[in-house]
């Protein structure tokens, strides 16, 4: 392994009391800007769509530029996540937000706005790699589900903001305020991103033993720090390269071919298409005004972060499957009821609110089940070598999707009409129902370095496990229990 320069800065290290206050701040400020960032376009793309004359394909290519750049974001972000490490990486992305979002604000033409938008995808596209990997390999194993999931709350937390801000600046079309404002709060993570540690499972790969003991101690309390690093350390001496080929071999094959479907299924189901293009869809619901068109999805996105809140309180509890498959299911129910909404034609009167009622869930079910488990799978689903390398190819097939999404949504709305197009993403929510219920794995309470045995195994957890509570194997592993459906 490489060693880091003797002349590398080290960061202050918090006390361990703050240390985890700091790590989960951190990360949720990354996740508000990451929300606010994706959906502030909803509503400024309302006005800038009348400033610069834009077409329906003009409009989608201003949502879906911002996803070719994420793809190359997701692309890079492992690797950039193992080379420099996370915290660099946050680094990076913190400063390039704000920049980039900066820069649209003062866009004078569309050409340049989808030029800095298709940068601030690149930084956004590096932070759904490098900020879910940050904080899995800082926090506890039996916190860590709900520690990862609060990323997506964060993230709900930015979109709602974003609607409530669009709400109060729709009266005069400010548009460009509408898309800058993150720029501040960008700019202010940086600070304690300078004060933190790496993980300590990225110094290990960069072979700084002691300082991976230091941070293994103060991250987390419930191991023994020398003994946890060295079965990090044995886990990465197993694992050879990280490259994609390396996914694409036995063992992992089988956990990449989960993830990559898992992040596909996570988009091409139509979140974005709500996130995007909500007042254009309340308004072909029958609600009109932009008052109430933008304060309504502002109700949406907050029932959404109840959902969100209550996948954290039970992830780690009842489980991943439980939360996954209920909110899929959820969501599959909630695009029957708007292809029979828009079916008989323009909703109205009370068939209006019924439509509003199943965006409202729809939303709510995805925040509960794909948002809050796609950074939880996407983050321990590897061993530590292939961990950055499979977040990048799960999210850069979630970004593809997203890009399909983005892109062809309103025409599709325009040519196939609404139920046809709600019909078509209730079958690939349907879909993906099945996809989740046969491969997705129970992964509560088990250590980083124990999942990779699951996928070893061809899909099934090993019959023996080491007896004692969460911490005390020679992995950190739990007591032994009943296999997941794999």
């Amino acid at each position: 392994m490489s060693t880091a320069p003797l002349s590398a800065p080290r960061p202050s290290s918090p006390t361990p009391r703050r240390a985890g206050r700091m790590f989960a701040l951190t990360g949720a400020v990354v996740g508000v800007i990451y929300g606010y960032d994706t959906g502030s376009i909803s509503g400024a793309l309302v006005f800038l769509s009348k400033d610069f004359g834009l077409t329906e394909a003009q409009k989608g290519l201003v949502n879906s530029i911002l996803v070719f750049g994420s793809i190359l974001g997701a692309l890079i972000g492992g690797k950039l996540a193992d080379a420099l490490g996370r915290r660099v990486a946050m680094l990076l992305v913190a400063a390039s937000y704000a920049v980039f979002v900066a820069l649209s604000a003062f866009a004078p033409t569309i050409e340049v706005l989808d030029t800095v938008r298709f940068l601030l995808g690149v930084a956004i596209g590096i932070s759904i790699v490098a900020a879910p990997l940050y904080v899995a390999e800082s926090t506890p194993a039996r916190i860590r589900g709900a520690s990862v999931a609060a990323y997506q709350v964060a993230t709900v937390v930015g979109i709602v903001l974003t609607y409530f801000v669009n709400w109060g600046l729709s009266g005069g079309g400010h548009w460009r305020w509408m898309l800058g404002l993150s720029a501040i709060p960008a700019a202010l993570v940086l600070i304690p991103l300078f004060r933190l540690p790496d993980t300590p499972r990225w110094y290990v790969r960069k072979g700084r033993t002691e300082r991976a003991v230091e941070v293994m101690a103060m991250t987390d309390p419930d191991v023994d720090p020398h003994a946890e690093v060295a079965a990090v350390r044995a886990a990465l001496a197993e694992e050879s390269g990280g490259s994609v080929r390396s996914l694409l071999r036995k063992p992992y094959a089988r956990a990449a071919f989960f993830v990559v479907g898992l992040g596909f299924f996570c988009q091409i189901t139509g979140i974005n298409a709500v996130t995007y293009y909500s007042p254009q869809i309340f308004e072909k619901m029958g609600f009109t005004g932009d008052g109430q068109n933008f304060l309504l999805p502002s109700f949406v996105e907050l029932a959404s972060l109840g959902a969100a809140v209550l996948a954290i309180l039970i992830i780690d509890r009842l489980g991943r499957r439980v939360v996954l498959l209920s909110g899929i299911g959820t969501m599959v129910v909630m695009l029957a009821v708007l292809t029979a909404v828009f079916s008989g034609g323009a909703p109205h009167g009370a068939t209006t609110w019924v439509g509003f009622t199943a965006i409202l869930l729809f939303t709510a079910a995805f925040n509960f089940g794909f948002g809050a488990l796609i950074w939880v799978y996407a983050s321990e689903a590897f061993p530590a070598q292939l961990r950055s390398t499979g977040a990048s190819v799960m999210l850069t097939a979630d970004l593809v999707a997203n890009l399909l999404i983005a892109q062809f949504f309103p025409s599709l709305m325009t040519k196939l009409g609404a139920a046809a197009t709600f019909a078509g993403l209730g079958a690939l929510a349907l879909a993906a129902l099945a996809f989740a219920a046969f491969t997705a794995p129970e992964t509560k309470g088990r250590q980083l370095e124990e999942i990779q045995e699951y996928w070893r195994n061809g899909g099934r957890w090993p019959t023996a496990q080491p007896s004692g509570p969460v911490g005390t194997g020679p992995l950190g592993t739990s007591a032994a229990s009943p296999a997941s459906p794999s």
